[in-house]
């Protein structure tokens, strides 16, 4: 597995990157940046170009992730050529969030084989039902394990763009397929976010549109523990007050669910992900410490699931993290990004965005569930001696 990446800053323009390709014999480029840097005309030629003969996928972010840190405004590219892993990608424009079920089962078939090792996921951040989609992959492909998240767009939450080949458009849900017992996989998924207040019964939603809890309206509700001050700045202030869903028996929060709009003709609000009637939920405040401590937890947890001295070899991290961890850490961000490189090793490459949805296996597990407010790291390397 060879790995080079390229980083035009905010400041660069693309014609600003040396003129030669660092990996022109690349199969697989991903590409994160703004929406702003996805709109430039010339982007999807520029990169035909310099990696002619790779898949080139990617999205638009609320904060590109590369090995030195978080950047706004950037294009992060990493170019990818597996030596003994086979690869197949596949994409579809979604006709509605409603469809989002239906769309990735259809592109869960297309992948599907016996020697599929592990699944990447790139899709639009607002016209989707992330726990919806995730659930289409899985009811084709069981417990293959799932990485990737949903684009983002600086938390403006209007428009998200996507990138496949010589396409830029909103609406795309892409999905790589990697195959054959070389590759080597790993993930990791924490969020360091703390419940607080009484647990509350959710007692009447529509998957992700939450409209009752305790047999209360869910939005008032909602503001009276926030406070008027935070109240007003919904739904963006909502990033930092997102719901632990608290599963039976267990005492770590392992589903957090970021609101992502607020209807206040129907008291309802809408989350990134399924909230289903009967769960048990509370709300949830953090820090920086304790945001880093979950990064760091983690990374923890793909060196756990390697064999000892794995990420001494050149392997890929994907680190998809949530833009409500991004608020709240603010202009030290890059303290989580530090620290998972500092543990999985300058061997490892670091790319990945700040999202509207993580996808990733709980952890110990190759469970895959949407993850909001999360670390995610889906790690990759190739074992050539097999």
């Amino acid at each position: 597995m060879l790995i080079r990446q390229e980083s035009v800053s905010p400041k660069m323009a693309l014609k600003d990157l040396p003129s030669a390709s660092p990996l022109p014999n690349a199969n697989l480029v991903l590409v994160f940046g703004s929406v702003k840097r996805f709109s430039e005309s010339k982007l999807t030629s520029f990169l035909k170009d310099r990696y002619p003969t790779a898949q080139i996928i990617g999205c638009t972010t609320s904060g590109e992730i590369n090995p030195s840190g978080v950047f706004d405004d950037s294009l992060q590219i990493t170019a990818i050529l597996w030596e003994k892993t086979m690869q197949r990608v596949v994409h579809t424009k979604m006709s509605g969030m409603q469809n989002s079920f239906e769309t990735a089962a259809t592109l869960a078939k297309q992948l599907a084989a016996d020697s599929l090792r592990t699944v990447i996921v790139l899709s639009d951040g607002l016209n989707v039902n992330g726990s919806e989609l995730l659930l289409g992959f899985q009811s084709v492909l069981g417990e293959t394990p799932i990485v990737g998240g949903l684009a983002g767009d600086a938390g403006a939450f209007v428009k998200t763009l996507q990138l496949f080949n010589d396409t830029i458009s909103d609406g795309l849900v892409i999905a790589v397929g990697l195959y054959g017992n070389n590759l080597v996989t790993s993930s990791g998924a924490l969020g360091g976010w703390k419940p607080y207040g009484p647990p509350r019964k959710i007692t009447r939603s529509v998957k992700n549109v939450v409209y009752e809890m305790d047999g209360k309206p869910a939005l008032p509700l909602y503001r009276m523990y926030i406070g008027d001050a935070y109240a007003k700045g919904l739904p963006g202030t909502g990033l930092k007050f997102p719901l632990a869903i608290i599963e039976e028996g267990k005492r770590d929060v392992e589903k957090i669910r970021t609101l992502l709009a607020i209807d206040p003709a129907n008291n309802s609000l809408t989350f990134a992900g399924n909230v289903e009637e009967g769960e048990t939920v509370r709300l949830c405040q953090t820090n920086h410490d304790r945001l880093v401590e979950g990064a760091g937890g983690a990374a923890h947890l793909v060196t756990g699931g390697l064999k000892p001295g794995v990420t001494n070899q050149p392997g890929l991290a994907l680190c998809v993290s949530c833009v409500g961890r991004k608020g709240v850490m603010a202009e030290l961000v890059a303290d989580e990004i530090k620290t998972v490189q500092q543990i999985l090793g300058p061997q490892t490459a670091l790319t990945g965005f700040y999202s509207y949805g993580e996808l990733a296996p709980r952890p110990n597990t190759t469970d895959s569930v949407l993850h909001n407010q999360t670390m995610t790291i889906g790690y990759l390397t190739e074992n050539l001696l097999g």
